[in-house]
C-alpha cells in the first residue's frame, strides 16, 4: 500500500509539473528576447510599395503611423517564419484593421513573425494592440497636414517627449533615402519599453527628411 501511495503521489507530482510547464508556452517557452514595434509611415509606404494596395492606399485611406508589426527578436538577429498554422481569420483581420488597415499585412505578419512569439493568434493580436495602444503618437504627427521637411531631431525629441519611460537608445527612425519609413520601439515581452540590440539603429541620419503628407 505504501508503494502504491508513493506512486500516486509521484504520478500526482508530475502531472502538476506537466501542467505548468504547459502554461509557459506562450512567452517563457518562447526563445526570443525581447520585440520591435514597428510603426510604419502609411503615406510613404503608400506612395512607394503600396501603391496598388487599395486598401491601405485608396483614395478615402488616410492613415498616418500604422502597425507594420510586432517582431521577436533575439540579442541578435531574429527568429522568422516558425512551424504552425498560417491561417488568418476573417474575424481577426476585421478586429484589426483599424491599425493595421490591410488583410495581406495582417496575414504576413502573423505568418513571418507571430507563430514565432509564443502566443497563440488571439494572444499575439491582442499583444500587438496592446503594444501600439501603449506609445502616444507625438499630436504634430498623427495624421492631417505635416510639415513635409522635419528635422530628424525634432521627431525623436517628439516621441520621447510624449513617451516618458521611453528612451533614445529604446527606439530607431527608418528612411528609405531621405524619406521616412518607419519609427522602430524596443520592448520587452511585457510590453515595456527597453533598450534597443546594438545592431537595431536609426538609418536617417542627423539633418532633415522628409515625411509625406497624409492626402
Amino acid at each position: 500500500m505504501r508503494w502504491k501511495a508513493a506512486q500516486g503521489w509521484l504520478l500526482g507530482l508530475l502531472v502538476a509539473i506537466g501542467g505548468a510547464a504547459g502554461l509557459m508556452t506562450a512567452h517563457q517557452r518562447a526563445t526570443f528576447d525581447h520585440y520591435v514595434l514597428s510603426l510604419s509611415w502609411s503615406p510613404q509606404y503608400c506612395a512607394t510599395d503600396g501603391r496598388h494596395d487599395e486598401q491601405q492606399c485608396g483614395t478615402e485611406r488616410r492613415y498616418g503611423f500604422i502597425v507594420h508589426g510586432l517582431w521577436p527578436q533575439y540579442g541578435a538577429g531574429a527568429p522568422q517564419e516558425c512551424a504552425g498554422d498560417a491561417r488568418v481569420g476573417r474575424r481577426q483581420i476585421d478586429e484589426m484593421l483599424d491599425i493595421m488597415p490591410s488583410a495581406r499585412l495582417i496575414r504576413h505578419q502573423w505568418t513571418r513573425h507571430g507563430l514565432c512569439s509564443g502566443l497563440s493568434q488571439r494572444e499575439y493580436f491582442t499583444a500587438v494592440r496592446d503594444a501600439y495602444e501603449a506609445v502616444r503618437i507625438p499630436r504634430e504627427y498623427q495624421g492631417g497636414r505635416v510639415t513635409e521637411r522635419i528635422d530628424i531631431a525634432a521627431l525623436r525629441s517628439a516621441f520621447l517627449r510624449e513617451n516618458p519611460r521611453l528612451s533614445g537608445a529604446g527606439m530607431a527612425l527608418r528612411c528609405r533615402g531621405a524619406y521616412l519609413a518607419e519609427v522602430r520601439i524596443c520592448v520587452d515581452k511585457d510590453l515595456r519599453p527597453r533598450a534597443c540590440r546594438s545592431g537595431m539603429r536609426s538609418n536617417c541620419g542627423t539633418g532633415r527628411i522628409v515625411m509625406r503628407s497624409v492626402r
